[in-house]
């Protein structure tokens, strides 16, 4: 077995979630090209004096019961999923990748609704657990990724692997100076948006909830949000790819959403609640190490030079007081062209802080 995944395995053990003598660890596989860091995350766990469990998941066996199941079925939440976020201390959610056209067949109605029950059992996670997502990456997600897997694969670990101490020191001090301010101000091509942070918290991720991993992100005051913000990339969610994004609010309150295709899934997601329509996340992407846009969220919003939005629920730990089954991250790249002003002063530009 490559080396890394056995590096990978004993920093997401330890460093990540410090997992500690006799608790419970809850190991969510997503996808069978997933075992070799399942094994290397259990052989971690076990060295810990924990108690692993391994629960196996697929997008293969999604598509069977979006396709064939009835609506009590699909907006069922899942038993063993909702019971193992209450069992567990810990859970590590490794998933796979698949192709990023799985569900091409099913409603956009029907996608919609899953996505929405889904979302209570993150909401669950992040309640019950201590917890880490890392996406894993295989020969399909080269292909979207429109690259070959050994590239995609160096460029997994080379984001993953890092000297996350010295990376947290320093984006902490970032942190610290967008605290000292209220009002940002985001101006570039097709954008010009405004909003307030004010009893607001920015917070570094650092190699704990998610891998790869590299954000500073904050939850906006949704009530202040102001202006309209396009997208170079689509927005993805849920096997659907949004083109064309343009999002446009008016003290507060969303008043137009357009895409230049599957609108009608845009629309129908806006629609899940009322929460949904609002920016729950701002934030941006500080891992250089992930230098390409893979049309995978855990990817893609730790882009450095990226900044992000997410539709619908805020983070508590912000202070973030939006609530939404949603959470739906979309990139914007700002790396050739645009800038992040705090108070009036340019605090980013062209992909780095100044």
């Amino acid at each position: 077995m490559d080396q890394r995944w056995q590096s990978l395995g004993h920093l997401l053990v330890h460093h990540s979630m410090q997992v500690q003598p006799n608790e419970k660890v809850l190991i969510t596989m997503r996808e069978a090209h997933t075992l070799p860091l399942v094994r290397a995350v259990y052989e971690a766990c076990i060295r810990a004096d924990a108690y692993p469990q391994v629960q196996f998941l697929s997008d293969t066996l999604d598509h069977s019961l979006l396709r064939y199941g009835t609506p009590q079925q699909i907006e069922r939440l899942p038993d063993l999923e909702a019971l193992g976020m209450e069992w567990a201390d810990v859970n590590f959610a490794l998933r796979g990748t698949h192709n990023l056209y799985e569900f091409s067949d099913i409603p956009n109605a029907v996608l919609a609704s899953y996505r929405k029950t889904m979302g209570k059992v993150s909401s669950l996670r992040w309640e019950k657990t201590r917890w880490s997502i890392v996406r894993v990456p295989n020969e399909d997600f080269a292909q979207q990724a429109e690259t070959d897997y050994e590239t995609i694969l160096d460029m997994f670990f080379d984001g993953c692997l890092r000297d996350w101490p010295t990376e947290a020191q320093r984006w902490q001090a970032i942190a610290d100076r967008l605290n000292a301010g209220t009002q940002v101000h985001v101006v570039a091509p097709g954008t010009d948006l405004r909003f307030s942070t004010q009893n607001r918290k920015w917070l570094v991720a650092d190699g704990r909830n998610n891998l790869p991993d590299g954000e500073i992100f904050t939850a906006p005051d949704h009530t202040t949000v102001d202006g309209v913000i396009s997208f170079e990339w689509p927005g993805v969610l849920g096997g659907r790819l949004v083109p064309g994004l343009r999002l446009e609010w008016k003290q507060g309150k969303l008043i137009n959403a357009s895409a230049s295709q599957n609108e009608d899934f845009l629309q129908t997601i806006l629609a899940s609640d009322e929460g949904a329509t609002a920016i729950g996340e701002f934030a941006f992407g500080v891992n250089y190490g992930i230098n390409r846009f893979c049309k995978d969220i855990f990817f893609d919003e730790k882009i450095g030079g990226t900044i992000h939005i997410a539709l619908g629920r805020a983070y508590p730990l912000c202070g973030g007081t939006n609530q939404s089954a949603i959470h739906w991250d979309i990139i914007k790249d700002l790396r050739q062209a645009g800038a992040v002003y705090l108070d009036g002063r340019k605090v980013f530009e062209n992909g780095a802080f100044i």
